[in-house]
């Protein structure tokens, strides 16, 4: 999880967030090692909050389908586990790491679990938010954030619009389109 931040730290992050946009940001990953942003530097990032008991689960079929696909390419799916949204991602991140491959045989890089909503949420959310406006906070799980190579904010997208939607991979497609040249 994202450790809290006091009120000088969120000047200089936000600074930061100006100038590196979504790289000024890291994570846990699911093993506990850090995981920064940064280290995607010159790649799409798409960033899933996710959960393994939602009606939306599903979709981490479709993630992987797309990770598999563009990866070559220079796209990275990156799943952040969250339990925001009515208790729906409530085991250890042993039990999600487990159930992602085992169920949906996910080998992209997952997050430990994350706080992705409200005044706790990580620093990346709180960034996304402002780029985005608040319509583009999520509010549910499978929310996705598409993040161009240089680190800015590409584009948004609801927890309905599945990893298979034409309008999702168009703007993966633009995305990669621009880390190619």
């Amino acid at each position: 999880m994202g450790t809290p931040i006091v009120a000088d730290e969120r000047h200089a992050e936000a600074a930061d967030a100006a100038s590196a946009g979504a790289h000024a940001f890291g994570f846990t990953a699911i093993d506990g090692a850090p995981l920064p942003l940064s280290r995607y530097a010159g790649k799409a990032v798409l960033v899933v909050n996710t959960a393994s008991r939602c009606g939306f689960t599903g979709q981490y079929r479709g993630l992987q389908a797309l990770w598999r696909a563009y990866r070559d390419r220079g796209l990275v799916v990156l799943g952040v586990p969250s339990n925001d949204f009515g208790g729906q991602e409530p085991g250890a991140e042993a039990e999600i790491q487990a159930f992602c491959g085992e169920d949906f045989g996910v080998d992209f890089p997952l997050t430990g679990k994350t706080k992705v909503r409200g005044p706790g949420a990580h620093p990346f959310y709180r960034w996304a938010r402002a780029e985005a406006g608040v319509l583009a906070a999520p509010k549910w799980n499978f929310h996705k954030y598409l993040i161009a190579a240089d680190g800015r904010l590409a584009a948004w997208f609801y927890s309905w619009t599945t990893p298979g939607a034409d309008r999702l991979r168009r703007a993966v497609e633009a995305a990669l389109e621009k880390t190619e040249c």
